[in-house]
């Protein structure tokens, strides 16, 4: 399969707007590329040299997919549209867009050379091509490849959400995962002795990554139920997901969290735990507002790098 390359040249400081724009218009599988200064996650060191990227010139590539032979005219128009609109507010370069094309194979295999094995929380997360360690628990290893789908644990709004998510599992929860992307959140929901989770996400290419991503952590996928749609305005959606969630999942962004909080509500038990993440700290506050406004009690904040978790309570 071919895919269709888009690149969108802005600048380093407008990299979570531009995603931002691109998520709006239903696109999650993005790479950023930037000359920004590397350091190592919490707790981890290098175990090889980083190569020299040169100066550091503020520039930065955002790239996404489209499958070869999408109609794609409208998308680009629209994205063009919204570039133009963001500009009157924000410096985000020039933001023109380049195309190329891809074989999928090598950009699967591209992957292999920058993810490896690496710890979350409890968890250690395995790609396939890399070999476990004897020495680890097998209900805290994760089997995960990067793909087209977002969540393999390594970005900090994931690994916040990971660290906080066992501690508000006691067995037998019914756990509601709004964008799900890989499914790591509800491998590790069920691992951790929820009864069941239902899932949700925009992007239609979610149902074959968290298939394979459940097989390949040997978990029934009979207790997932998950549903392509935005549950914030699909009427049909929310009757499918139903209520009476004693936790729920939102890893997305500030903008979506906000949106869907109305549907949330609606979703979640009395005193039922809400663990948001995907948060920039810059719209910390308007989440947490928000929040407050939608009938939740703000628990705890948590941070790592610019990246915000609020969990709350339906009160």
């Amino acid at each position: 399969m071919r895919w269709i390359r888009f690149t969108i040249n802005t600048r380093e400081e407008a990299e979570d707007l531009v995603s931002a724009l691109l998520y709006d218009h239903g696109i999650t599988n993005i790479e950023i590329s930037d000359k920004a200064a590397v350091t190592p996650l919490e707790g981890e060191g290098y175990k090889e040299l980083v190569p020299d990227m040169g100066e550091d010139n503020g520039e930065s590539q955002i790239f996404f997919y489209v499958e070869e032979g999408s109609d794609y005219g409208r998308l680009i128009e629209d994205i063009r549209f919204s570039l133009d609109q963001l500009r009157q507010t924000a410096d985000i370069g020039n933001a023109t867009i380049d195309i190329s094309y891809t074989d999928e194979r090598d950009w699967r295999d591209k992957w292999k050379e920058f993810f490896h094995t690496f710890s979350v929380g409890d968890y250690t997360i395995v790609p396939s091509w890399e070999e476990e360690r004897p020495d680890l628990d097998s209900k805290h290893i994760i089997r995960m490849d990067p793909g087209i789908t977002f969540g393999t644990g390594k970005h900090e709004s994931t690994r916040l959400i990971i660290e906080e998510l066992p501690g508000y599992i006691h067995k037998g929860e019914r756990v509601l995962d709004l964008g799900t992307g890989s499914g790591i959140l509800s491998i590790i929901a069920l691992r951790e002795g929820a009864a069941e989770v239902t899932a949700t996400d925009i992007d239609p290419a979610t149902r074959e990554a968290v298939e394979e991503n459940f097989k390949r952590n040997d978990i029934d996928p009979c207790n997932m139920h998950l549903f392509i749609g935005d549950i914030s305005c699909d009427r049909k959606l929310q009757q499918q997901v139903g209520g009476g969630y004693s936790l729920v999942c939102a890893n997305i962004l500030a903008d979506i969290i906000i949106r869907m909080l109305p549907s949330i509500k609606q979703a979640i038990a009395d005193q039922g735990i809400l663990l948001t993440s995907g948060i920039i700290d810059f719209k910390e506050d308007e989440v947490t507002d928000a929040l407050k406004e939608n009938g939740f009690k703000i628990k705890e904040i948590n941070h790592k790098g610019e990246w915000v978790s609020i969990v709350a309570i339906s009160d």
